[in-house]
């Protein structure tokens, strides 16, 4: 009956975790992804344990149960580790205890004897082989004048920021702080809005009046303004110390960027508890600001379409 039921709910254990693996391929976009989806890491790992020490477990009760049954009949199985034996005898070399009395030394030292045992065939193999990596090392290096380790590193190090050049100025996916661009679509806003409220709501409250982390809905900032200076400052992280930590290794640039956006959505809202002003007074330098009567006090235009639409309302 125990039997019966270990292998019920093994076998329940494995039709599940592998449905619920095979559903989250289906779902998810990089299911392999360790930081994205930790738990199907979780899950693999996991199931793969619980076969592979079912297997065991297995494999050890099967031949006790026939060690016992040639016990029980008297049969006396040959050794099946003699392949093993005979292996590790012609790379050591090693005399058996009955035949120590063949390479015992003469001399003694208060009853401690000295066994004159061969040099392992390992040992002298791999001494020769240092022998001859010495000789091929000293003719490359030192005749030859090859590239030594630093050389090697510099050439590698070129190499790979040549090849990042030509990645970045190929590659129509990658986003920096460079060549982030305000988002304002309405699903990428939405997106952003989800990331805020999962990871920075804590500090800067929901609505980005501030609260540990300084107000978002105000003009003012400690590192800058506009979506190059947010999207560095979210990837990157804060003042040394004291500010916020770096999200480049938990969002993707992607995600950063409509956060970022986001954030920016916030400028002149009206949160419950507005935090007092952090930093200076950020102005957008290229953007065309004209000067008018009836832009509201503490709100600047964003853009050129912005600032035609309130002349237009001024004439």
């Amino acid at each position: 009956m125990k039997k019966y039921f270990q292998s019920t709910v093994y076998i329940i254990f494995v039709i599940v975790t592998f449905l619920a693996l095979a559903k989250s391929f289906m779902v998810y976009k990089n299911p392999f992804n360790v930081y994205e989806n930790p738990l199907v890491w979780i899950a693999i790992i996991g199931f793969v344990l619980v076969v592979v020490l079912k297997e065991m477990v297995n494999v050890i009760a099967i031949n006790k149960a026939t060690e016992l049954q040639n016990e029980k009949l008297g049969i006396v199985p040959e050794e099946s580790d003699a392949w093993i034996k005979k292996l590790l005898q012609s790379w050591t070399r090693t005399k058996g205890i009955e035949s120590e009395e063949e390479i015992i030394l003469d001399h003694n030292y208060d009853g401690i004897r000295e066994l004159d045992n061969t040099l392992p065939p390992w040992w002298v193999y791999l001494f020769y082989a240092s022998i001859v990596f010495a000789v091929v090392y000293l003719v490359r290096f030192e005749v030859l004048d090859g590239d030594d380790q630093i050389v090697e590193y510099n050439k590698a190090v070129a190499e790979a920021k040549i090849s990042l050049k030509k990645y970045k100025s190929t590659a129509t996916d990658l986003i920096t702080a460079e060549s982030v661009t305000l988002l304002t679509d309405a699903k990428d806003l939405g997106r952003g809005k989800a990331i805020f409220k999962l990871n920075c709501a804590s500090c800067h409250i929901a609505d980005g009046g501030g609260a540990i982390g300084p107000n978002l809905t105000d003009e003012y900032w400690i590192l800058g303004g506009g979506i190059k200076n947010v999207f560095t400052t979210i990837s990157n992280g804060g003042r040394d110390g004291k500010g916020m930590i770096a999200w480049n290794k938990t969002l993707k640039a992607a995600d950063i960027a409509k956060v970022g956006s986001y954030v920016l959505s916030l400028q002149g809202t009206s949160p419950a508890n507005p935090k007092a002003p952090q930093g200076e007074k950020w102005v957008d330098e290229g953007a065309e600001v004209q000067p008018d009567t009836e832009l509201k006090e503490g709100k600047e235009s964003t853009g050129t379409e912005e600032v035609g639409q309130v002349l237009e309302q001024a004439n």
